[in-house]
């Protein structure tokens, strides 16, 4: 079937949808060079002629100064959120997997329990919070990476096991079987056939899951306080200070910029693997 022309109204409409979703990122990153008096300057000041890298100074200051006076330690809140998430999303796809297999394989636990494991990411995080501040400061687990990551890996793992579970569904089990019968156990049936096949969904659903973890900040703030604070636990210590905010949040968008870019292949794949129906 042809495609059909992109229509005027067509066009504009896209056009006014692209504004109102870039404007933000292009302000941000405007911000990041503007100096300290055309931040909030009345008329705004779309692009500054006297850009300054002033802001981007806490990426490079030292942590002691962090603290006491205000000045950098937001290189090691990047290190810190790029451990946390990484380590976070790669526990929950994997747990979420093995789980999103069993139900929609071996229909382990219902539907039931497959609702309930979804209704524990409905729980809200601050009611979670402080009983999880708590427990984690009996275990010894407050500010440290550990704590952190099984945090994050409780409201996140939900996400993963139903996502997984919706690819898992759209691929016929008869493959495995067969493969199966060709001399290949479960478990090798699972990795070597039904994985590969999934690969756009698990990268899809990896990408989501590392997006809610880089940007989560009630958990991170609560049960952190010096050693492991996140990327989004530093810039709220710069609140008002604008430009130091959009420097930080700028850096910030990177990672997820730089990792939607080197799975790209595999994502339009991955969102639309559920699209079509057996």
């Amino acid at each position: 079937m042809p495609q059909k022309p992109l229509n005027w109204y067509n066009a504009i409409g896209l056009i006014a949808g692209l504004i109102f979703a870039l404007f933000p990122i292009f302000w941000m990153v405007s911000t990041s060079f503007k100096p300290t008096h055309e931040w909030a300057a009345v008329p705004p000041v779309w692009v500054t002629s006297n850009p300054t890298l002033a802001n981007y100074q806490p990426l490079i200051g030292t942590l002691d100064g962090f603290w006491v006076h205000g000045h950098g330690g937001a290189w090691g809140a990047m290190v810190n959120s790029l451990i946390v998430s990484s380590a976070a999303t790669f526990i929950s796809l994997s747990i979420g997997g093995m789980a999103a297999i069993g139900f929609s394989r071996y229909r382990a636990g219902g539907h039931t329990l497959a609702l309930a494991i979804l209704s524990v990411r409905g729980i809200p995080t601050v009611v979670i919070a402080i009983p999880f501040l708590i427990l984690f400061g009996w275990l010894g687990l407050r500010d440290t990476h550990i704590g952190l990551i099984l945090a994050y890996v409780v409201f996140t793992t939900p996400f993963a096991f139903w996502m997984l579970k919706s690819f898992i569904d759209d691929i016929p089990a008869e493959i495995e079987e067969a493969a199966m019968m060709d001399g290949l156990s479960r478990w090798a049936a699972h990795f070597r056939i039904t994985l590969p096949l999934m690969k756009g969904g698990v990268l899809a659903t990896g990408l989501f899951i590392f997006i809610l973890n880089w940007s989560e900040f009630l958990l991170a703030v609560v049960l952190t306080e010096k050693t492991v604070f996140t990327i989004p636990v530093n810039m709220q210590l710069f609140g008002g200070v604008f430009g130091i905010q959009a420097a930080l949040a700028t850096v910030a968008a990177l990672p997820v910029v730089i990792l939607g870019l080197l799975i790209h292949k595999h994502l339009a794949r991955g969102f639309t693997l559920g699209a079509i129906k057996r």
